[in-house]
């Protein structure tokens, strides 16, 4: 037996094509490939040959440590990852029967053609890596925030070291126009955000406002490789070099969806709290007042049929005087519960106006319907008992919102008609 030293060109190449796993021919103009040697995995996970396009959409464009295959949107940039520069090599992972195969990947440009490639695959032991993997882990949790990571060059029009974080964790051999890039991307935003979006990644507006070592980012909605919309934060870096006309920026995507998520619930709540009238639970003064100016708006804008209710518990301020006030609180939010009860069949939404005031927005609801819907709240209340008081009464003005109105126009004739109420003995209902 020949020691190592005494092995030949031939005796090397027939040692390795013996032992190599996969080869594979490609022809990148011809969108094809041909394996030329398939063992073990490779048997089941390749085609003897194919349309190369398909090739790179099954090496690359599935999520990482996953056969799911990314949506789409983002196939537009597998033409550009099957183009290769010189040598390039890759350490991947594949799934095949739902089995993880850690591989490597190297391609040789075949010389003097173009787009024309050596594919050479080789599956590892999984276990060599075991170490790295734990190491990777611990930082798994930091990186994987960012979803999305280039190079810009805006002087030559050009991206570079992309990486989809979701897909690889290794930088993807491509290269595309950082213009063409825009244009691709922007379809991924939602239609609300597109617009910041185009005027935000411009490059004139980007070589104006950002100096070298400034950072520029704004939050969005933007599909991740689901095709799910997520929060996430764009962010431009520029590089920090002493030329001034040198625009090369780093561009990231951090998913910030559950953070974003959770800060909005609380301001939601915070701005529940500050609208909310703290005896009753409902609208307090300032909030209804802001939406029956939105009625209004909305009157003026759609002409959309909105009527406008007070009512005004009757002879109130003997309930506290009798019972005190402790009663009197009980009475209001009990009276509160009836009103929000019998609305809530309607599209309506009830403030407190002050003391024992109430106003009801009554949308898609015309003059007619609304003294039908007032006849039978007043009623309602009539017929309700209260704890410890019995029964009581409420004066109901009513009117409906004109074109030519504003909040003073519109809550002066529901204040004069809740009076004429009143001074018609109580217990009615009144129009004006």
């Amino acid at each position: 037996m020949n020691t190592i030293g005494d092995l030949d060109l031939n005796e090397v190449l027939g040692y390795v094509t013996e032992n190599v796993d996969a080869v594979l021919v490609v022809d990148g103009i011809a969108d094809t490939y041909k394996c030329v040697i398939r063992r073990g995995v490779f048997t089941e996970y390749l085609q003897e040959s194919g349309r190369y396009h398909d090739l790179i959409k099954k090496l690359w464009f599935h999520f990482n440590n996953s056969s799911d295959s990314v949506i789409d949107d983002y196939l537009v940039f597998v033409p550009n990852s099957g183009k290769f520069i010189g040598k390039y090599g890759k350490r991947m992972n594949i799934i095949c029967n739902d089995i993880t195969h850690v591989i490597q990947l190297t391609i040789y440009p075949v010389k003097d053609s173009v787009d024309q490639y050596i594919f050479i695959m080789d599956e590892l032991d999984k276990s060599q890596y075991l170490d790295e993997t734990f190491t990777n882990n611990k930082v798994d949790t930091i990186q994987n925030t960012y979803l999305f990571s280039m190079y810009v060059d805006l002087m030559k029009d050009t991206t570079y070291s992309i990486s989809v974080t979701e897909m690889s964790d290794d930088v993807m051999n491509q290269q595309i126009k950082y213009s063409e890039w825009r244009e691709t991307i922007v379809n991924m935003i939602s239609t609300e955000d597109q617009a910041i979006f185009n005027e935000r990644t411009d490059p004139e507006y980007l070589k104006k406002n950002l100096a070298p070592g400034h950072s520029s980012s704004f939050d969005c909605l933007m599909k991740n490789l689901e095709g799910k919309y997520i929060w996430v934060k764009l962010i431009f870096c520029r590089a920090e070099t002493q030329n001034d006309e040198d625009f090369r920026f780093v561009f990231m995507v951090q998913d910030i969806h559950e953070n974003y998520v959770e800060l909005m619930s609380t301001l939601k709540k915070y701005e529940e709290l500050a609208s909310m009238d703290p005896l009753t639970s409902i609208f307090n003064h300032g909030r209804i007042e802001t939406e029956i100016n939105n009625a209004i708006e909305m009157k003026k804008k759609k002409g959309t049929e909105i009527s406008l209710m007070m009512l005004d518990i009757d002879f109130f301020k003997r309930v506290n005087d009798k019972y005190g006030h402790s009663v009197g609180d009980n009475t209001l939010i009990h009276f509160v519960e009836v009103i929000s009860d019998f609305i809530s069949d309607y599209n309506a939404v009830m403030g407190r106006w002050g003391g024992e005031e109430f106003v009801v927005i009554f949308y898609d609801t015309d003059i007619s319907k609304i003294n039908d819907i007032a006849e039978q709240i007043r009623d309602k209340v009539a017929a309700e008992l209260f704890n410890r008081v019995g029964n009581i009464t409420c004066s109901i003005g009513v009117t409906t919102i004109e074109y030519t109105d504003d909040l003073f126009t519109a809550f002066d004739r529901i204040d004069k008609a809740v009076y004429g109420a009143k001074s018609a003995g109580r217990n009615c209902v009144k129009t004006v």
